[in-house]
């Protein structure tokens, strides 16, 4: 606890530290003044040895005491204090919603550790970088289903990028269903730029929206979608419930490309294709690029003094220097 209270602390005016060269001054002529008054004293043999010896070992603690409280009230005009910075972020920013297929060929293992983990790393990496954004998560297989609303709440959104996994929807690749949710969590949006990432590794097989239909709706709401598919090129390993077991299966990449490309085209997007993890990362940091949002940042620091305890510290020995004066070093006539 002690450590936490002291933990970055810095120095408000520190020159105050150069009054530490009076230190060794002090040392320098207490040695000297001892050393003299030693030199007059006679002990009677008379005197008790224990309490003697007791008290000349303890004679230079009155005056170690006087130093650590000198030190103690320098390092407090020093103004020790702790200081951290508020960041302010003004101006518009974007609505994005990142539309995920969830279906049973993102796991295939052509990306580390599958395709739908790695999708999973690179969507938090894009939020943690719009820190102004509005961003909600649709996923998608058969059907689709809103993973998290249009947020600011970047934590609750991470949380549930987290927590996405394959088998949570009917399988399947509905891409007309995952975009018309997209799109639908946009729909009342007030900002002049709203757009989803559309990241799919297959081919239109189901759903409720036809794919075209989904594109159309997009296009009547301003809506830009960029596409992403992943996966490599020809097969890829992917894991296989059998009754034996898991079994890796070599399984065919099909994406419909055409597909992806005209939905971006006719929206006002970009068709990516990411064939492994530094790919998809890079997809990501050039989509940021393209879609910067219109920010201000101002940044306030803010100071905690932290001197008191210095203070406290300082009359601590100063009371117990006086303390030990007029009790166990008083002198008598």
């Amino acid at each position: 606890m002690l450590f936490s209270y002291f933990k970055d602390i810095v120095f408000g005016q520190p020159w105050f530290f150069a009054l530490l060269v009076i230190v060794p001054v002090l040392v320098y002529w207490y040695a000297y003044k001892s050393g003299k008054q030693q030199g007059a004293i006679t002990i009677s043999d008379a005197s008790a040895p224990g309490l003697s010896s007791w008290k000349s070992s303890l004679r230079h603690l009155p005056f170690i005491l006087r130093l650590l409280a000198f030190t103690f009230i320098i390092a407090a005009m020093a103004r020790p204090q702790t200081m951290y910075e508020e960041q302010n972020a003004e101006g518009e920013g974007v609505d994005i919603v990142l539309c995920i297929d969830v279906s049973g060929s993102m796991t295939a293992q052509d990306l580390t550790p599958n395709r739908l983990e790695a999708a999973k790393k690179v969507a938090i990496d894009f939020v943690n970088r719009r820190i102004t954004d509005r961003i909600g998560v649709v996923i998608f297989s058969g059907e689709s289903f809103t993973q998290c609303p249009v947020t600011t709440d970047h934590q609750v959104l991470i949380s549930a990028i987290g927590n996405i996994r394959n088998g949570l929807l009917e399988d399947g690749t509905a891409i007309g269903s995952g975009l018309g949710t997209s799109v639908d969590r946009l729909r009342e949006s007030k900002t002049k730029s709203k757009i989803i990432i559309l990241l799919t590794d297959g081919e239109n097989n189901g759903g409720l929206i036809d794919p075209q239909t989904a594109k159309e709706i997009a296009k009547a709401f301003n809506v830009k979608v960029y596409t992403i598919g992943v996966g490599t090129d020809g097969y890829a390993p992917q894991p296989v419930n059998t009754p034996m077991g898991v079994v890796m299966q070599q399984g065919k990449v099909s994406i419909d490309e055409k597909l992806l490309k005209e939905i971006a085209s006719e929206t006002g997007g970009k068709y990516f294709r990411a064939k492994d993890n530094e790919g998809l990362a890079g997809i990501y940091s050039e989509i940021d690029q393209l879609e910067k949002s219109k920010v201000e940042i101002s940044t306030r620091t803010r100071y905690t003094e932290k001197f008191l305890p210095f203070v406290i510290a300082a009359l601590f020995f100063i009371l117990l220097e006086q303390l030990l004066k007029f009790t166990v070093f008083r002198k008598f006539p």
